[in-house]
């Protein structure tokens, strides 16, 4: 019982970091000038990225050989973008479904959003190949440079990103921030000191109130038994993903799409760069089952699905509904060869 009460606390504590974190984003956004989708794509995606991207490094760094803790470790890491790909943009469709109907748009800056797909889609392709080459005398070459071409993407993805923001903050794109502060309800005057202040109180409260839920998840999971790779798979991920559906949901609710749909992809291209580079240089990662291999196959499809509908004529609620029988699809797969 003490489980699912703190499961419950830190589910409403994180709602209200998320929404802290929101509103001193958007401030800081607007006083630095940049783009909405820098803000979402950039700022908010590392952000809120910390809880998942802490476990996966934590498991691999102590796992000492230990082959359960590997398992944690590359299970989180292909968890992630699995579930920011299919899980988290469907809860974030299905808030607005009433609002903006089941044909509805959604309408994120495409150039922004189209970078992040093609970064994400050729960055977790790389790694996939790196799983699949079997291990010979030329290994020892082949995963550290392709560890070292993930990271360097990663930087040029940046890169690219904060040079498209002037010409995109000046053509409407721009961040802008609805509400006031929250820091001046209690008599703070706006400037870059309270922004920032505000910002790192969201984030500590948001991956405080995060690994609480994540704790309460694990207890949970192992009381019903589940393998420790599936928990990493499936458990973990819902977790540590918490921050970014919620801030996902919270700014596509408000109609800011681009920051919305930002702050998931950005987060892909975080977690199908960087994480998969520690995984390559630090984990056994090397597929020895069906099961990761079906994993990156159906995030790979979900990206692919969001890209062609994107470049087709723009996105509509419903598409992320098949996101979302995509990840029950993983799901069922999952169960029934575990």
């Amino acid at each position: 019982m003490h489980d699912y009460i703190q499961l419950l606390l830190s589910l409403i504590f994180i709602v209200v970091a998320s929404s802290v974190f929101c509103n001193a984003l958007e401030h800081l956004g607007e006083k630095l000038g940049v783009s909405a989708g820098v803000t979402g794509s950039i700022f908010a995606a590392i952000g809120t990225a910390l809880p998942e991207t802490i476990i996966p490094i934590l498991a691999i760094y102590t796992a000492n050989g230990n082959s359960v803790n590997n398992e944690i470790g590359v299970g989180a890491i292909l968890g992630a973008p699995l579930m920011l790909s299919t899980l988290s943009v469907f809860v974030m469709a299905l808030s607005v479904n009433t609002k903006r109907g089941f044909t509805g748009a959604i309408r994120p800056e495409s150039g922004g959003l189209e970078r992040d797909l093609l970064f994400f889609l050729a960055s977790f392709m790389l790694a996939f190949i790196c799983a699949i080459i079997p291990i010979n005398s030329l290994s020892w070459f082949i995963n550290p440079a392709i560890a070292t071409l993930l990271v360097g993407s990663y930087f040029l993805y940046i890169l690219l990103t904060v040079k498209s923001s002037a010409k995109l903050a000046k053509s409407g794109h721009g961040t802008v921030a609805d509400e006031k502060l929250y820091l001046t309800f209690i008599r703070f005057k706006v400037n870059h000191i309270t922004i920032i202040l505000q910002l790192f109180l969201g984030l500590a409260l948001l991956i405080y109130c995060a690994d609480m839920f994540i704790d309460a998840v694990k207890s949970i999971a192992f009381a019903n038994k589940f393998s420790p790779f599936l928990l990493s798979l499936i458990i973990i991920p819902i977790a540590t993903e918490l921050p970014e559906k919620i801030n996902s949901l919270l700014w596509l609710r408000r109609g800011k799409d681009t920051q919305a749909m930002g702050n998931i992809t950005g987060a892909m291209v975080f977690q199908g760069s960087l994480l998969p580079a520690i995984g390559i240089l630090f984990a056994n990662w090397h597929l020895e089952s069906k099961i990761p291999a079906i994993n990156i196959a159906i995030t790979l499809f979900a990206t692919l699905w969001i890209y062609f509908n994107l470049k087709r004529g723009g996105l509509k609620v419903w598409h992320f509904f098949i996101n979302g029988l995509l990840y029950m699809l993983n799901i069922f797969i999952l169960i029934s060869l575990r």
